[in-house]
């Protein structure tokens, strides 16, 4: 994963997923959260790697392959909206708890995509203080969504001055 992340650049922006990037409805249904897709959009645009750092149940899968799919079929199954979930532009970083001790807030998946980040400055996006916490510990660049009064994602202008700048 290194490797590849060096040919695509930096920095690397992981995410939490739900009440970050979707939004769980009372119904049961799953959709965007207001701007993540476009969000989304903009990080691809310019080439910038993105990931997801979420809590599943290890018995989803054995690897973090399995339970990523296990976790796209659960949402894709609910899902809301006209546009799908970008599930390819988060490829292999997609991390989840190989056991229930790795849960967040525990710093094991956020250590595991340090690991895998190579040289490359890392961000954290999630709409809880305990996880952006634990992350800035972890030398993430820590941004807290859902805030009032400022921008609901870390801006993509901003993602970029971060990947110019040496890591922490």
């Amino acid at each position: 994963m290194a490797a590849d992340v060096r040919e695509r650049g930096c920095p690397i922006v992981y995410f939490d997923l739900g009440e970050t990037l979707v939004h769980t409805a009372g119904d049961g249904g799953i959709g965007y959260r207001p701007g993540a897709d476009a969000y989304l959009r903009a990080l691809r645009a310019r080439r910038v790697p993105v990931g997801l750092i979420t809590n599943v149940p290890p018995s989803w899968g054995a690897t973090d392959a399995e339970r990523a799919a296990r976790l796209r079929k659960e949402v894709d199954a609910v899902w809301q909206g006209s546009a799908p979930f970008a599930w390819k532009d988060f490829g292999d970083r997609v991390l989840t708890p190989r056991t229930e001790a790795e849960r967040k807030p525990a710093p094991a998946l956020w250590q595991r995509a340090k690991a895998g980040s190579g040289r490359c400055r890392v961000v954290y996006e999630a709409e809880t203080a305990e996880e952006v916490r634990a992350a800035t510990s972890l030398g993430f660049v820590p941004y807290q969504v859902g805030r009032p009064y400022r921008p609901a994602f870390l801006p993509v202008r901003l993602v970029e001055l971060l990947g110019r700048r040496s890591p922490a």
